[in-house]
């Protein structure tokens, strides 16, 4: 069904037009060059394919998806289907001689592009950005019919099969129409920025860098161009450098490349100093500027040990962090920046300095967010198996081995610059039954390095066998304490595992187990996973353990806690509603943080803090407890109504678990910490009613 308006609705609508008003005051900012992108994302009609009457759709403003109703209230059968968005292009005479494109960030999965009637093009894959020319097909000097055909049904040659995650449909990112001039850095390459940054040595002492640059001469003659390549420190040039190019007449996707190197460069180095250089490409002829393009640099280099784990510019960096799906409460995948911004922040706060984006390329703005923020940041594509359901990942046809490869091809070509991204990820979960992926697998891995041999490929196995020696390095989907078994047969199959293959680098690409902030209990149970009941302090109780095992195992390259946030998964019916996977460390609509969310941050961020496990948990029983406190001070001093009860030294994973008697009624529990001479407290209030 189509999603009617929501108390936050107008919100939403107000922000997105302050971004749609602040973008088109960027574009008449870069009117003067050659190159303007003009957004594209109000004022479009949308409608059912069932739907045929033409007073039938509904204005919308993208990024829109038609499932942010029916999926997230659980039903396993929420629309998938077509639904068709339209609108008016008012295309003046002074385009012409232009180029003109239209540039989609996202629409799942398939859609096909009308203008003024006649088809333009189709895309299929559901997550990479991708782009059409227009230019010979628009009337100039009058109003021109869009029309886009969004099919988010299942296709058998399309990746994603199968998934633990909602298939939303929609154009659910940004659209914008993009102008440039006939001779131009190439916007065809995969809807890739058409520049790639390829740094070939990075050390402390100097950066060298290849620069490819892929232009376009539609024209019937051969061109000379100039291309200059400038690099900036903040607003400071630090480097130029021009070369003249011959371009062959009538010739697309020309493929130059211009070296340069940086002396004593100012590296990349993730969280603690996440400097990025900005590199300038400019095509002239004579005076003229043709284009120009703006590109981020982050200079770093990057090995995995398989006895020694991660290092980033030749220092150790135990890369500890998070797995994060792009959906939240109310709008589905239809997110904005702002959304996405508050997402790193809440990440950042945590300590998270390594990001596995699942299960698919997510937006352009988030690479640039991990970016800035240092996160270092496994990508991958939607080759997606059943997991624990019945179901299939893969189907062995030409058309599904060629729409992967694809796919992975849009995806480390559209993000090859962003320094964040050190891993290529290229399946989760799959299995050997039925059609074996094995040497499709292989085929990926070797498309990976061909298309970028700068970067580590790796996988998310739940399986043992051949499948885990083909990437690089692989990574272990792990619910030890969840999905059965105890925490500690975690530690068992590790060291299992590197003793018998000491080569291997092993990482932990999933753990985690789910939670319900409504869901409190006075004592510590285990329970069902597909139930509903998923009391929060087994999650938190589970990370305790977890957190233990993998941070005294320095082999293990990184560590990826499913999940960051609670995400829609409509067949999904436990925890405390149907359609959501609650294993994430903050509550779908990202108000409320669990225990569990504090106890990392006390692990991995290293400013002071002091927290006191279990406060939603109102009422107890026992006038005898065990309460967890979380801390990275020296030293916990916990109070109970005034009275000092103990002080304890927290454990190595900042942990303090302090025995208290409380008196019947009210009880006001303070914990208090020092930390670099800044004093820091947490506190809450509990009712003891005793049973009799």
């Amino acid at each position: 069904m189509y999603t009617p308006n929501t108390p936050n609705h107008n919100k939403i609508s107000l922000n997105r037009r302050l971004i749609l008003l602040l973008s088109l005051i960027c574009v008449a900012t870069f009117s003067m060059a050659q190159r303007s992108i003009l957004p594209l994302n109000d004022n479009w009609l949308f409608r059912f394919s069932h739907e045929v009457q033409k007073e039938s759709g509904r204005k919308v403003m993208l990024p829109h998806t038609w499932n942010a109703v029916d999926a997230l209230s659980g039903k396993p059968d929420y629309k998938r289907g077509i639904g068709n968005y339209s609108r008016t292009l008012n295309v003046p005479l002074s385009w012409k001689g232009k180029r003109i494109f239209i540039r989609f960030e996202g629409a799942n999965s398939v859609t096909n592009l009308f203008l003024n009637g006649k088809h333009i093009g189709e895309h299929r894959g559901g997550y990479g950005a991708f782009i059409f020319e227009l230019t010979d097909k628009l009337t100039y000097g009058d109003q021109n019919q869009l029309l886009v055909r969004v099919n988010n049904a299942e296709q058998l040659d399309v990746m994603p099969l199968v998934g633990d995650f909602n298939f939303y449909g929609g154009i659910y990112r940004e659209v914008a129409l993009l102008l440039t001039d006939s001779i131009c850095i190439s916007p065809l390459d995969y809807a890739s920025p058409g520049i790639y940054l390829r740094q070939t040595k990075v050390n402390a002492q100097q950066a060298d860098v290849q620069t490819d640059v892929i232009i376009d001469n539609p024209t019937h003659n051969k061109q000379a161009v100039d291309v200059s390549i400038e690099v900036f420190a903040g607003t400071k040039s630090v480097l130029k450098q021009q070369k003249t190019l011959a371009l062959e007449a009538q010739a697309m996707l020309q493929r130059h490349t211009i070296p340069f190197t940086l002396h004593r460069p100012h590296l990349w180095n993730a969280t603690e100093d996440p400097f990025m250089y900005k590199v300038k490409v400019s095509l002239r002829q004579g005076n003229r500027l043709l284009d120009e393009v703006e590109q981020p640099l982050g200079l770093r280099s990057f090995q995995v040990n398989p006895s020694r784990g991660f290092f980033l510019n030749g220092r150790h960096l135990p890369l500890h962090g998070v797995c994060k799906h792009q959906d939240r409460a109310v709008v589905g995948n239809a997110i904005t920046r702002e959304n996405i911004a508050e997402d790193v922040k809440l990440m950042r706060e945590m300590g998270v300095n390594a990001v596995r984006l699942a299960h698919y390329p997510h937006a352009a703005y988030t690479y640039e967010q991990m970016d800035r923020a240092g996160i270092v940041t496994w990508a991958e594509i939607p080759f997606v198996g059943p997991g624990g359901y019945a179901d299939k990942g893969f189907v062995d046809s030409k058309a599904f081995r060629d729409n992967g490869k694809q796919q992975l091809i849009e995806l480390i070509r559209q993000q090859f610059n962003h320094p964040s991204i050190c891993f290529w990820g290229l399946f989760n979960e799959l299995k050997y039954e039925g059609d074996n992926p094995l040497d499709y697998i292989q085929e990926l891995n070797r498309l990976a390095h061909a298309e970028d041999s700068t970067r580590l490929t790796t996988c998310a196995s739940n399986q043992m066998g051949q499948m885990n020696f083909i990437t690089d390095v692989m990574s272990w989907n792990r619910y030890d304490g969840w999905y059965g078994s105890t925490p500690s047969t975690l530690a068992t199959f590790l060291d299992e595992m590197h003793a018998k293959h000491p080569q291997l680098c092993i990482g932990i690409s999933e753990y985690g187990a789910g939670a319900s902030v409504n869901h409190q209990q006075d004592s510590l149970q285990q329970p069902k996973p597909n139930s509903w009941w998923h009391p929060e302090n087994w999650q938190t109780f589970y990370h305790i353990r977890n957190w233990d095992i993998l941070s005294h195992r320095p082999y293990l390259w990184g560590s990826f806690v499913w999940n960051m946030f609670d995400f829609g998964a409509a067949h999904r019916t436990e925890g405390d509603r149907p359609g959501i996977n609650d294993k994430g460390l903050v509550t779908y609509d990202r108000r409320i943080k669990k225990d569990a969310y504090y106890f990392y941050k006390a692990n991995w961020n290293p400013e002071a803090m002091v927290y006191i496990a279990g406060k939603r948990i109102t009422k107890r029983e026992k006038a005898n407890n065990e309460l967890w406190v979380f801390s990275n001070c020296k030293s916990v001093v916990l109070s109970v109504n005034g009275k000092q009860q103990a002080s304890l030294t927290p454990n190595d994973n900042s942990l303090c678990t302090f025995h208290v008697t409380l008196q019947p009624g009210l009880n006001r529990i303070v914990a208090k910490g020092t930390k670099d001479g800044k004093q820091v407290s947490d506190e809450y209030e509990v009712m003891c009613e005793p049973k009799l």
